[in-house]
């Protein structure tokens, strides 16, 4: 019988974490976790209801009074926000520009991981976001950390966008990224590093087949 694993996919914004997870989850019969959409979603509730995204104590009692659901369907993963649907909404440029200053606070990331532990404690899940392997699935028997230049990945967020009818300036989505690399790598709560035993690809260069391909490669010899 295959071994069913822990896969952790983490890095940076835009490095293309959500559509490989999602194609490798799927070739694998697996469960798909987005856990930036789950950040996403408070923030997009906390800004509903004009909630300060500082205050880190007013997020966390709100978190405790949310529920948020991931659900697959034939269109990919769908967002729920207390038995709504939000999955598009919560790709909004507000949320996405407020999303890291959200996801900062530390006693709203310690319920968040309690969440997503709950999530993934049977195995045969891929979960990606930015501390999977470092907080999250840290016994995974898969870690990745994928990243592709700040260029690169404007431009893949600007190509994102388009496709949703959102008009961005790549200028201003670079600058956007590099913040947010910022603000994700230095703050206290659970940073933005690679883990230790976790594999880099550059997927500046590569296409989703040749990433998915080789993390398919090397989940098969994990599998074992």
């Amino acid at each position: 019988m295959t071994k069913q694993i822990q896969i952790a996919i983490d890095g940076p914004a835009a490095a293309g974490k959500s559509t490989i997870a999602k194609k490798t989850a799927e070739l694998l019969g697996y469960t798909y976790v987005d856990t930036g959409a789950m950040y996403r979603a408070i923030t997009y509730k906390a800004i509903q209801l004009n909630i300060d995204l500082q205050d880190g104590e007013k997020l966390t009692k709100l978190l405790d009074e949310t529920s948020i659901e991931l659900k697959p369907s034939s269109r990919g993963q769908i967002v729920f926000l207390d038995s709504e649907e939000v999955t598009e909404e919560i790709r909004s440029e507000q949320v996405t520009a407020s999303v890291s200053i959200v996801a900062a606070h530390a006693n709203l990331r310690k319920e968040m991981v309690l969440r997503q532990l709950e999530m993934g404690k049977n195995g045969a899940i891929v979960m990606d976001g930015r501390d999977i392997g470092t907080h999250v699935l840290t016994n995974a028997e898969l870690k990745v950390f994928m990243s592709a230049s700040v260029e690169e990945r404007a431009k893949r967020r600007f190509l994102e966008n388009q496709k949703r009818g959102i008009s961005t300036n790549i200028e201003i989505l670079m600058k956007e990224i590099a913040l947010r690399d910022k603000m994700d790598s230095e703050r206290e709560a659970s940073p933005l590093i690679k883990a230790e035993d976790a594999i880099f690809i550059d997927t500046t260069s590569l296409t989703i087949e040749q990433v998915s391909e080789k993390i398919m490669q090397l989940a098969k010899e994990r599998m074992i």
